[in-house]
């Protein structure tokens, strides 16, 4: 019988790792050679195109590099440490020599940039573009202005409001007539009987508000009141080009001893000329609001074509631009105000209406949809 390890017969043990040492160093050899070719390969790189193309080639899943890590499994145990190890040296080598040949190339593209894309701190910057009022906001401020130097203070009051408050302290019972002029959005009906939550459909409440407020501060004897209270309002109506479900109001309150009818037509008259000149003419219709006793339309002489007749003020040659009247002693009394010491006037302009018969704009809806185009007129 032939011997363990002899020229014939089963072969020793010894041989067979033999052949695993010569894959080790084969292994071994395509690692120093990858890291080599790699790293020459890498000295030639000029762009950036071509620095992608050589980390796809040398570092991607299909590079030679990748290609001896899928090989591990066919050492054996006690080999694979220093393949392994071998193999992550040049790995890092390789993705360290990219990282400096990457921000190479970047310092020398900033550098070309410097050079040829010179900046001149010299020239103007861009001009930002201004942001602007909107044109309601400009009418607004205006009366605001205008009232302001007649001794008038800014009361501002809230948008949702009770149905005693819109209403019914002003005179509008429950099923009064005036009220279908006044269609509103309901927030809340469900249990408040016949007090529900609205969208205010005038600033009116705001005189309940502000008469009861300061009255508060002397109840026996209140103070004389001379507010503006501007505001948004709501009314449910078809729209159209001179109806909206949304716009702004001025409303104008004066309380005090001996406050006459008179005291309103100068207050209004004197503000007609100091918004649209010192030779506008007012005149007042009569009118009927349940909050008023008497009751008045104003309007003034058209300023476009100085009482003529034109289109925008439909021949007749005056513009209407709100309401007034004397306060009703029911108002009064809700306010806190004794209608047998005290009276007042109130009026409510239409701040949008005085801005189309300005700027002769043609539709109200423009006001409220956001069109650049209308408003960078302004």
């Amino acid at each position: 019988m032939a011997k363990l390890g002899g020229t014939t017969g089963i072969p020793s043990r010894p041989y067979v790792g033999r052949e695993f040492r010569l894959l080790e160093g084969r292994m071994l050899d395509s690692l120093n050679e990858v890291e080599r070719n790699g790293l020459d390969a890498l000295q030639k790189v000029q762009d950036e195109a071509a620095l992608e193309a050589w980390r796809v080639t040398h570092l991607g899943r299909s590079s030679g590099l990748m290609q001896i890590f899928s090989k591990f499994g066919q050492l054996p145990q006690a080999d694979k440490p220093v393949v392994g190890q071998r193999a992550n040296e040049v790995k890092k080598a390789l993705e360290a020599a990219y990282d400096v040949k990457s921000g190479q190339m970047r310092q020398a593209a900033l550098k070309r940039s410097l050079e040829q894309e010179q900046l001149d701190v010299t020239l103007p910057g861009r001009r930002l573009p201004l942001g602007r009022l909107h044109p309601d906001t400009q009418t607004l401020r205006e009366l605001y202005t205008i009232f302001g130097e007649m001794g008038f203070q800014v009361f501002r009051s809230r948008e949702v409001e009770s149905d005693e408050y819109n209403f019914q302290l002003l005179n509008f019972q429950i099923g009064h007539p005036a009220r279908d002029m006044q269609d509103t959005y309901f927030v809340e009906a469900e249990g408040r009987g016949e007090n529900p939550i609205v969208l205010r459909t005038h600033t009116s409440p705001g005189q309940i508000h502000a008469m009861r407020w300061i009255s508060a501060m002397q109840p026996d004897n209140p103070p004389p009141v001379r507010i503006v209270l501007p505001g948004m309002c709501y009314r449910y109506e078809q729209v159209t080009n001179r109806h909206e479900t949304q716009f702004d109001q001025l409303e104008g309150l004066a309380v005090g001893p001996g406050i006459t009818f008179s005291d309103l037509k100068g207050t209004l008259a004197d503000f007609a000329r100091r918004m649209f000149g010192q030779a506008t003419r007012t005149r007042f219709r009569a009118s009927y609001f349940p909050f008023t006793e008497p009751s008045a339309e104003f309007d003034v002489e058209c300023f476009l074509c100085g009482g003529k007749g034109c289109s925008v003020c439909k021949g007749s040659g005056w513009l209407e631009i709100g309401g007034c009247g004397m306060v009703h002693p029911v108002v009064l009394t809700n306010g806190g105000y004794d209608p047998q010491r005290y009276s007042g006037f109130a009026f409510g302009l239409g701040p949008q209406r005085m801005a189309m018969l300005r700027h002769r704009i043609e539709d109200i809806r423009y006001f409220w949809q956001n069109d650049l185009r209308f408003l960078e007129q302004f």
